[in-house]
C-alpha cells in the first residue's frame, strides 16, 4: 500500500517562535553500529504525563508546579492552546536536564480563540472537551495529517452533552464549538474503539461538570487501556475519584481538582528505541531515572525485549539491556504504542513475529500498520498486513530510503534497523521532535558507533 509523504514545516517545542534548529539537511543517514557499545542516559519527562498534568492543572483550585516536563511539539501545542484559553503557564528554573519546570496558574477560560492541534493527538481529543468549559467560539485545525485522524466520537459526545459543535459533518478536524462556560454532565455513552485519548479526554474534564460524568463505552474493545488507567491515576493524584463499576464504564463525581506539584516521569516509550539498540546492536544500554511504580505502557518494553532474546537488569532507579547476539521473533497483542519499536527489531530476527489487537494505529499519525509494511517490505523485509495488525518474517534487508510519514515512531523505528543495516537514511528525522526533539543528537552520539562509554549519549 502506496503512502504519500507529507511535508512538515519547522516549529519551536518551546511554544514560542525561536526556532528549532534542523538536525539535518536532507535526508539523514541513519548510524550504523560498528559493535558492542555500552552507554547510559537520561531521558525528557512523558508526553503523556506531561499533557495530562497541564490539563489537570489548568483547571485545578490552584498553581501547580511541573517538575521535569517534556518540552517537545506537542506540549508546546498543549502549552500554547491553555494558553490561548486563559491559563497562565510560566517557565520557571528547575533541576532537569532538559528543560524548564512549568508553573499554571488556572484561570477563567474563554473562547474567542482559534487551537492549533498540530498533529498531536492529546491536544485534538484532550482540548475540545476543555473549551466547552470556555464562553465563547473555539476553532480547532492542525496539520494536514491531523485532518485524517477520527474525531468523530469526540464531536458525537460533546453534542450529546449539549454542546453546540459545528464540523459540517466531516468527523474530522477542521470544527469549532461554542462554549457557554459549563457542562451539566451526568450519562454519556460514546465507541471509544479508535482510542483510549476519547475516554481520557472525557474523564479529565468530568470533575468540572456541574453532574459530573458518568461514561460508558459501546463497541469492540478500548485500545491503550493503559492510558486510561494513566489518566484514573493522574486524576487520583489530585483528589478526583474515578469508579468503573463494571468494564467500560467509568463514573466520576463533580469535585474540585487539587492543585498539585507533579515531578515527571522520563518518557518510558522513548526509552524503547535506546533500548532495543542494545538488543541489536549488542553491548547494554542502561536508562536511569526508571520509576519503580508507573502507568506508562512504555514500561513493557523492557519486558518484550527479553521475550526477544535480550538481558534485562534491575537496579534502583535504572534498567538495563544487555544483546546476547540472538533476536527472537515474538507473538504479541496490543503492543499499541510500542508496535513500531518491536516491527523494527522483529525484521531483524530470526523467527517470525506476529503482532496483533492493534488496528488503532491506523488512525495515529499515519496509517502505522500499512506504513511499517511498506518501509521494512521496502528494504527487502517481508512484512504482511493483516486486519488488525502484522505478520514479519526473517529476510536480508539492504539499505534504502525510510519515509517517517510525519510520524516521530516511524522516524525511531527505520534509525532501529539502521543500526545494523548500513545505507537506511530517514527522509525526515526532525519529525521526532514531536516527543523527543533530542532524539537524532542522542542517537548519533559515539556509543552507537562502537564507541564503549557514554560519550554523548545523553550528556553523561
Amino acid at each position: 500500500m502506496a503512502i504519500s509523504k507529507i511535508a512538515q514545516p519547522q516549529f519551536s517545542p518551546y511554544g514560542d517562535d525561536r526556532p528549532i534548529p534542523s538536525a539535518v539537511a536532507g535526508p539523514w543517514a541513519a548510524p550504523v553500529a560498528s559493535g558492542p557499545f555500552s552507554a547510559k542516559l537520561q531521558l525528557p519527562g512523558s508526553k503523556s504525563l506531561t499533557n495530562r498534568e497541564l490539563v489537570l492543572a489548568a483547571l485545578a483550585n490552584g498553581p501547580s508546579l511541573l517538575r521535569a516536563p517534556l518540552h517537545s511539539r506537542d506540549t508546546a501545542l498543549m502549552v500554547q492552546a491553555l494558553k490561548a484559553l486563559g491559563t497562565t503557564i510560566d517557565e520557571v528554573p528547575g533541576a532537569g536536564t532538559y528543560g524548564p519546570d512549568l508553573l499554571v496558574t488556572p484561570g477563567e477560560l474563554e473562547g474567542g480563540v482559534s487551537i492549533d492541534c498540530g498533529l498531536a493527538g492529546t491536544v485534538m481529543r484532550f482540548l475540545p472537551p476543555v473549551a466547552s468549559l470556555a464562553l465563547g467560539p473555539v476553532a480547532f485545525d492542525g496539520d494536514e495529517g491531523a485532518r485524517k485522524r477520527p474525531m468523530k466520537t469526540v464531536i458525537a459526545a460533546l453534542r450529546s452533552l449539549g454542546v453546540d459543535v459545528n464540523d459540517d459533518g466531516r468527523g474530522m478536524l477542521p470544527f469549532s464549538l461554542y462554549g457557554m462556560g459549563s457542562v451539566e454532565g451526568g450519562e454519556l455513552s460514546i465507541d471509544a474503539s479508535a482510542s483510549s485519548q476519547f475516554v481520557s479526554g472525557l474523564l479529565l474534564v468530568a470533575p468540572r461538570f456541574t453532574k459530573g460524568l458518568t461514561l460508558r463505552h459501546v463497541g469492540e474493545r478500548v485500545p491503550s487501556m493503559p492510558h486510561i488507567e494513566m489518566t484514573i491515576a493522574t486524576l487520583a493524584g489530585r483528589g478526583v475519584r474515578v469508579e468503573t463499576p463494571e468494564p467500560g464504564v467509568w463514573v466520576v463525581p463533580p469535585s474540585e481538582i487539587r492543585a498539585l506539584d507533579v515531578d515527571i516521569e522520563p518518557d518510558l516509550s522513548n526509552a524503547g528505541p535506546f533500548l532495543a539498540a542494545a538488543l541489536v546492536a549488542g553491548g547494554s544500554v542502561t536508562i536511569e531515572g526508571w520509576p519503580r511504580e508507573t502507568t506508562q505502557v512504555g514500561a513493557k518494553m523492557a519486558d518484550i525485549l527479553e521475550e526477544m532474546g535480550g538481558q534485562v537488569t534491575r537496579a534502583d532507579g535504572s534498567v538495563t539491556v544487555t544483546g546476547t547476539g540472538t533476536i527472537k521473533g515474538i507473538y504479541l497483542d496490543d503492543a499499541s504504542e510500542l508496535a513500531p519499536t518491536i516491527a523494527a527489531v522483529a525484521a531483524l530476527a530470526s523467527t517470525e513475529t506476529v503482532l496483533t489487537g492493534i488496528a488503532h494505529l491506523r488512525g495515529h499519525e499515519t496509517d502505522r500498520l500499512a506504513a511499517l509494511a511498506t518501509e521494512i517490505n521496502n528494504l527487502g523485509g517481508d512484512v504482511t498486513e493483516t486486519s488488525d495488525g502484522l505478520i514479519i518474517h526473517p529476510a536480508p534487508l539492504h539499505g534504502g530510503l525510510w519515509h517517517s510519514y510525519e510520524d516521530h515512531r516511524m522516524a525511531t523505528a527505520g534509525a532501529i534497523i539502521g543500526l545494523m543495516v548500513p545505507g537506511v537514511e530517514i527522509d525526515d528525522i526532525d519529525t521526532t521532535a514531536k516527543t523527543l526533539p533530542q532524539f537524532a543528537e542522542l542517537w548519533a552520539g559515539q556509543p552507537f558507533r562502537g564507541v564503549d562509554g557514554p560519550a554523548a549519549l545523553g550528556a553523561l
